[in-house]
């Protein structure tokens, strides 16, 4: 499998909230990728009406996963098919790869990620 990708945009936890969006903004099984003020990014996907939040590259290769296609609450790397749910960010093709998760948190209709 080769050396794993280190992601040198995942936003360093600082326990504060960014705001991002609109609710409704992001179509319902749609990723989008949020780019930090600092140039870090998170993908946030909508899975029927929840919002969720993970590390943006895939660990496989980088390849950006807010680009790649959703099946349910299960998205895959468009790359090579590393399989990852949205709502843990728990790797389901290798074990020890999963993703940083960050909360999400909806007030007065917007999208706010727990940083």
């Amino acid at each position: 499998m080769g050396k794993l990708y280190k992601n040198k945009r995942k936003p360093k936890r600082e326990g504060k909230k960014i705001k991002v969006g609109k609710v409704g903004a992001l179509p319902e099984g749609r990723g989008a990728t949020v780019q930090l003020k600092d140039g870090n990014e998170v993908a946030l996907f909508n899975i029927d009406g929840n919002y969720h939040a993970i590390e943006n590259f895939c660990p496989h290769k980088g390849f950006p996963l807010a680009d790649s296609r959703t099946y349910g609450s299960i998205v895959e790397c468009d790359l090579h098919g590393w399989r990852f749910d949205v709502r843990n960010g728990q790797c389901l093709t290798k074990a020890s790869c999963s993703l940083e998760h960050y909360e999400v948190v909806i007030e007065d209709d917007w999208i706010q990620i727990v940083i």
